[in-house]
């Protein structure tokens, strides 16, 4: 498994990388089929932040979904055990969905979990650029300024299967996220699953024949 370490705005120590290599030498009895993970260290300049002035976001690539975690803290490596904690639950409840669906032929219907995440990924924040930029393959991001306003639009291209809901609240929790885009398997439409509260969560659907948007559904 490729382990890759990357800082934004901040140098990674060789010390602190031996370290993350220890610690997620873990991941692969979670996630034996992972092929790489990479982890991002952010650090936060303002003295107000101090508290949490590090930044550390485990992206973990499987052959299913992707999974992700991050966390912050006063110290990387404080940031780093808190993440990986995260970051483990997470794998867990995803090994224990893809043995669920191993024994549906069986008639065993398998729950799905949703506690919420009380941690929503951070903007990234990064030198807004001027001209349009296409986004040609999934993957690809781009921030650009509107206009002479100090708002910066940040546009990323996804790739999108069709998915059920069930599935889409899934991916939502396993990358730690408030909403989640995704084409409805069944409807074939644009959607989009968000937390609201508690174990509350709503679908908003895009009837892109006429341009409008349906009733908001909301799962309890």
């Amino acid at each position: 498994m490729e382990i890759v370490v990357v800082g934004r705005h901040t140098e990674v120590a060789d010390r602190f990388r031996r370290h993350v290599e220890d610690k997620l030498s873990k991941v692969t009895q979670l996630a034996p089929a992972a092929r790489r993970v990479d982890v991002e260290v952010t650090r936060e300049n303002n003295p107000r932040l101090s508290e949490v002035r590090e930044r550390v976001e485990l992206t973990v690539h499987d052959k299913g979904p992707v999974i992700r975690a991050e966390a912050a803290a006063d110290d990387r490596f404080g940031a780093l055990d808190i993440a990986l904690d995260k970051l483990s639950e997470r794998l867990r409840r995803s090994r224990d969905r893809r043995k669920d669906h191993r024994r549906r032929g069986n008639g065993v219907l398998p729950s799905v979990d949703v506690r919420p995440y009380d941690e929503v990924a951070a903007a990234e924040a990064v030198a807004p650029q001027t001209a349009p930029v296409a986004l040609a393959e999934p993957g690809d991001a781009v921030e650009q300024q509107l206009g002479d306003s100090p708002v910066v639009i940040r546009r990323k291209l996804h790739h999108a299967e069709p998915m059920t809901v069930d599935d889409a609240v899934y991916q939502m929790e396993m990358v730690g996220h408030d909403f989640f885009l995704f084409i409805d398997k069944e409807t074939a439409r644009p959607s989009a699953v968000y937390r609201r509260r508690g174990w509350t969560y709503g679908v908003i659907e895009l009837d892109s024949t006429v341009g409008g948007v349906e009733p908001v559904t909301e799962l309890t």
